[in-house]
């Protein structure tokens, strides 16, 4: 007798073509290459894997690349749309979600070439088109960066 994990009807993992199509950011700017265990207005965990090709690299810094602090909060922040993009399915055509805040804001060690970096977002609170998120980007289970922000739907035409 075989066992089975129950299956969920909500998919857990979206892949970089469901990203391009919920986020507006493209080359050079985008900093989430896909998503795992995506649980609707709960939570999501993101994934960046950095590379020596990174184009910020050329100048921060050239004898020690490392990646700007603030890039990384944008990539918790991307995470966050598309995790608010995906729970409130969210018409891309005419709506974008823009960062609101970011407070608590800490970074804890470099992120260098090569790191693979977990970027785990967890809903604090949701009222209609605005979230409040927690985020953490963890590279080897270490805390890199942390940091509370928020961000809403608005429309763009």
């Amino acid at each position: 007798m075989s066992r089975k994990a129950p299956v969920s009807d909500t998919p857990t993992d979206i892949d970089i073509t469901e990203i391009l199509a919920r986020i507006p950011h493209r080359y050079p700017f985008l900093l989430v290459d896909r998503c795992e265990d995506y649980k609707p207005h709960e939570s999501i965990v993101g994934i960046k894997c950095v590379t020596v090709n990174e184009p910020f690299f050329q100048g921060h810094f050239p004898d020690y690349p490392v990646m700007p602090g603030v890039l990384i909060v944008e990539a918790l922040a991307q995470t966050g749309a598309v995790l608010m993009s995906k729970s409130l399915n969210v018409d891309v055509g005419g709506k974008a979600i823009f960062f609101m805040s970011l407070d608590n804001c800490r970074f804890r060690a470099p992120v260098r070439p090569g790191a693979v970096i977990r970027l785990a977002v967890e809903v604090v609170r949701a009222r209609g088109d605005v979230f409040k998120f927690r985020g953490r980007a963890l590279v080897d289970e270490k805390v890199a960066a942390e940091a509370e922000f928020a961000a809403m739907v608005v429309d763009t035409q």
